[in-house]
Formats: structure tokens, sequence, C-alpha cells
């Protein structure tokens, strides 16, 4: 099953998620059998950072959030909000991602 996690950033957490970047990045690194597609929010001019998305592959929606759960972004409380929705894989076009 897949799961949607949408995470919202606090105000003010940029220097934060620079700190835990790359922490962040060995944890999704570590989760590649589950990880379908992960990636930071962004403002509209693409400027700074305003939360993150992932996809993940798994059995149960606690499933979903011990994968949130153990992001180091939100174990330094980089997140305001964590949502978690189960969703279908209706259309699969990742070639529509290159040059993203």
């Amino acid at each position: 099953m897949l799961w949607a996690i949408t995470c919202t950033d606090k105000p003010n957490t940029a220097s934060v998620r620079e700190q835990f970047l790359k922490p962040h990045r060995e944890y999704l690194q570590s989760q590649k059998r589950i990880l379908i597609l992960a990636g930071a929010t962004q403002n509209d001019d693409g400027t700074e950072a305003i939360g993150s998305l992932f996809v993940v592959n798994v059995d149960k929606r606690a499933e979903a959030k011990k994968f949130s759960d153990g992001d180091p972004f939100t174990q330094a409380g980089v997140f305001s909000s964590v949502t978690i929705v189960r969703m279908r894989k209706g259309q699969w076009n990742p070639e529509a991602a290159d040059n993203a």
C-alpha cells in the first residue's frame, strides 16, 4: 500500500533543517526498500524549503508513521505538522520527472 506523508516546516527552522540535512539524507538512503518518492516542498519561487513530501510503500499506517518518526528532521522538531494518508497509484509516469 502507498502512503503519502506531507510535512510542514515550523517557521524559522531553516538552520535546523540545514544542520540535520546529512543525517536526514542518510536515513532516506537506508529506507530505499520502502521509499518511493521524497523531496522538499518549496515556496513558489523555489528559494526556501517549507516542508517535505514522502511516498512510502508499507502495509499499515503505523509503519508509515514509524518511517516518519525515524526521520532526523522529525526528531529535530523541524515539522509543525505531519499528515499521513493512504493513496492508490492511479498514474505512474516517472519519466515526466526527468530534469525536474
